[in-house]
């Protein structure tokens, strides 16, 4: 079998070293056109002309070598920039609709403009998808004056602007936006009654920054857009009261991965008890069961401080990949709930559903998809199997030389505290720059508590906002700078030695460069890979670390403290093979990952399936092409978000519930699709009977005032907001074989031994 793997890896690579060749050659032809001796006057007559070419079908990659050459030489005069070799053959992979792997501090901004400049070429719109407001702003900015030069028009989208400022900010040849913004904008069109009301043009061609944060980590979260809501007490904190005074082991237990809780047969029982139920597993109990599992994960698996933090009388999540406080995010209804009652707040209801999407599938709308990171060769497989994006990973401008040390390992948190301390203090004396990424709020807490106590100055990132955060981390590699942040801290910012001052530069470069310290590893090796990425960039000194104990989250999990028998000690174990092993767990829980990531897909696809079927004649009746009077138009636009949403209700209802199906024998997602596509079908019947009788009521009237009247209009106000997909990943199935013996053993005795009470 590793023969097997040796061979097509070899296969593999050798074709790499083709295609960056073919790269190479061709970026060789670009930057040896002679266009500095052309005026700017002939430059942009050359822009207009290649226009022309590409709106009158003439193939792109004809055009590539004229194009990027272009771009090339309008980059220099306007900027003062040179494309890199390496940054042309980054931007032929792009137009090639490859995921490129392109280093930290190599110029990834720069060489999506040409593919960018490109593809708009024919008119039909290119959107560059950022991290973040702050980044799509920026970039817009920055490279802005050679899409203009050359004679395209650039904008970005911001949260927070007018219908008529998107709308307009969407129709440029360009548009730098963020995932979300753009995802919202299109939900929102998706509910609008007249087409005046939507932003977008149809999608066409879109490069990804950032693609493994937002096509993998962030790729399950869904969109939602609601009506608004309002206030309200739950039975939540009756829940939250049995989830209290049920006891690990002896009313619940964990599954192996420590990834979900469920009842055991003492728990069942107890909790029949406090709610005075009877038999919990009774189908009209369903939802009591529903609420007290919610209840129960609440209180057993999200920790304060580390899973969400509670200020100004609200939760608020953190990010499972980030370690930052995310902004306008909620856990599934029920959990949230569930969350809220256990910290004595009042619970806010969601409002209706009225459309969701995930970024995944929001992003699978473009028919050309493109995009660039600095980590990507280790997730190659998910982004081929998900997206059928290959990844090419291309050369550095230079060689990295940043030196990468084997994990300190400690037997205790304490002793790691203790030794990160002492490494930071020591190094800072000698002014080298550190720059040190934590798993979490409550870690960044402890960890500065204790540099303040050694009386090491530093910076917190705490995410208060991106354009401050970029600030700091642009300043982490000034000499003695010290920075604790979470690992995706400043994504998308340079970290440029001496902080750009080149004599400063000089100084830190002998001193070994930026120092990245991590406090924990990752799930995955690609998020430890972007923090240590942080160093080393374009050729410069750098090293990076991360400190481990035993008794960190993912190595308890997998038992690693068992295995290993040293006693507690302060010094780091002596044992070079723990590191490999803890490599093996990461590759082992990125595999459960995908497994999981694929079995919850075959829960959204099919819904995401019926969504743009449903939206196709939406968008027909929406835009005239069904011949119908404005009336009927209406009618039917808001029967079909109607019935569209109340299907959504049925979803969310069964998607809670479903792994009760497995207690009869039936595969949950075989059940699921059944239930979910006999709902779907009748969808067209509601809409024609609701359709006929309203049509009936306003008696063929085409006055807007008249639809007002009947309640045919949009709904007062709506809101956005992200879904964290965490809670449903964890939630793969709460029922093991345990929990179905328990279930089976207690209905078949209960009417032998009269266990009603029991």
């Amino acid at each position: 079998m590793n023969t097997a793997v040796k061979l097509m890896q070899k296969f593999k690579d050798r074709d790499t070293q083709n295609k960056l060749k073919v790269y190479r050659d061709k970026a060789e032809l670009i930057r040896n056109r002679n266009l500095h001796a052309w005026d700017d006057g002939q430059l942009q007559a050359e822009s207009l002309r290649l226009q022309e070419k590409a709106k009158s079908g003439t193939p792109l990659d004809e055009l590539l070598v004229d194009a990027y050459a272009l771009v090339c030489e309008a980059a220099k005069r306007k900027l003062g920039l040179q494309p890199y070799e390496v940054q042309i053959m980054a931007a032929i992979a792009l137009h090639e609709r490859f995921l490129i792997e392109q280093h930290t501090g190599e110029g990834k901004t720069l060489s999506a403009v040409m593919p960018a400049y490109l593809n708009a070429l024919t008119g039909k719109g290119v959107h560059v998808l950022t991290f973040n407001d702050y980044l799509a702003k920026r970039d817009a900015e920055w490279m802005g004056p050679i899409y203009r030069f050359l004679g395209l028009t650039i904008n970005s989208v911001q949260a927070g602007m007018s219908l008529s400022e998107k709308r307009e900010a969407y129709a440029k040849d360009i548009t730098y936006v963020t995932a979300k913004e753009a995802g919202f904008d299109y939900l929102r069109d998706t509910i609008a009654l007249s087409e005046a009301d939507t932003v977008h043009r149809p999608f066409h061609y879109v490069i990804v920054d950032e693609a493994d944060s937002l096509l993998l980590d962030e790729a399950r979260v869904p969109l939602v857009i609601s009506s608004d809501s309002a206030s309200f007490r739950s039975d939540g904190f009756r829940f939250a009261e049995v989830a209290r005074q049920l006891k690990q082991a002896e009313h619940y237990d964990f599954d192996e991965f420590q990834r979900n809780v469920y009842l055991n047969e003492g728990g069942a029982a107890k909790a029949e008890s406090l709610l005075g139920c009877g038999n919990l597993y009774d189908n009209h109990n369903s939802h009591l069961l529903t609420s007290l599992n919610c209840a129960l994960h609440a209180e057993s698996l999200l920790k304060k401080d580390v899973d969400y933090i509670v200020r100004n009388g609200k939760i608020e999540l953190i990010e499972e990949y980030t370690g930052r406080v995310a902004e306008n995010r909620y856990l599934p209804d029920g959990l949230q709930a569930a969350l809220t009652a256990k910290e004595g707040l009042q619970s806010v209801a969601g409002g209706k559903i009225l459309g969701t999407i995930t970024i995944q599938h929001f992003i699978s709308l473009y028919p050309q998809i493109c995009g660039m990171t600095a980590t990507a060769h280790a997730s190659a497989i998910e982004f081929e199997d998900i997206y059928a994006l290959q990844v090419v990973q291309i050369p550095p401008n230079r060689p990295n030389i940043r030196i990468d040390h084997l994990h300190r390992i400690y037997t205790h948190k304490e002793a790691k505290l203790k030794a990160l301390v002492q490494e930071i203090s020591s190094v800072h004396r000698t002014g080298r720059p550190i720059l040190i990424g934590t798993s979490s709020v409550e870690e960044s807490a402890m960890l500065a508590k204790a540099l303040a106590a050694a009386g090491v100055p530093f910076h917190v990132l705490n995410a208060k906002n991106d354009a401050e955060e970029a600030d700091i981390i642009s300043k982490a590699g000034e000499n003695g700078a010290v920075t604790v942040s979470t690992n995706m801290a400043g994504r998308g910012v340079d970290i440029r030695l001496g902080g750009g001052d080149p004599v400063q530069a000089e100084v830190v470069a002998k001193l070994g460069g930026l120092y990245v310290i991590g406090t924990h590893v990752n799930e995955s090796v690609r998020i430890d890979d972007q923090l240590r990425g942080r160093s080393g960039r374009q050729g410069d000194p750098g090293a990076s670390v991360f400190y481990v104990s035993l008794e960190d989250e993912l190595l308890l999990r997998f038992g690693i403290h068992k295995a290993v028998r040293a006693p507690k000690q302060n010094e780091a174990l002596e044992e070079p093979v723990l590191s490999s092993k803890i490599t093996s767990i990461q590759r082992i829980v990125m595999g459960q990952n995908f497994d999981i990531h694929k079995e919850l897909n075959c829960y959204s696809d099919m819904v995401e399936d019926q969504r743009r079927l449903l939206y196709e004649e939406r968008l027909r009746i929406l835009k005239g092409e069904k011949p119908m009077s404005p009336s009927e138009q209406r009618v039917r636009l808001f029967y079909i978000d109607e019935f569209w949403a109340e299907h959504l209700a049925y979803i969310s209802y069964l998607r809670e519930s479903i792994h009760l199906e497995s207690l009869a024998s039936r595969n949950p997602i075989d059940e699921f699709h059944a239930q979910i596509t006999e709902a779907y079908e009748q969808i067209p019947s509601k809409v024609n009977s609701a359709s006929e009788n309203m049509l009936e009521r306003l008696g063929g009237s085409n006055d807007p005032a008249e639809w007002e009247k009947l309640g045919l209009k949009s709904p007062a106000s709506t809101r956005t907001y992200i879904i964290s997909d965490q809670y449903i990943q964890n939630k793969r199935s709460s029922w093991t074989g345990t929990t179905v013996f328990a279930y089976w053993i207690r209905m078949i005795m209960r009417p032998i031994f009269r266990l009603s009470k029991y």
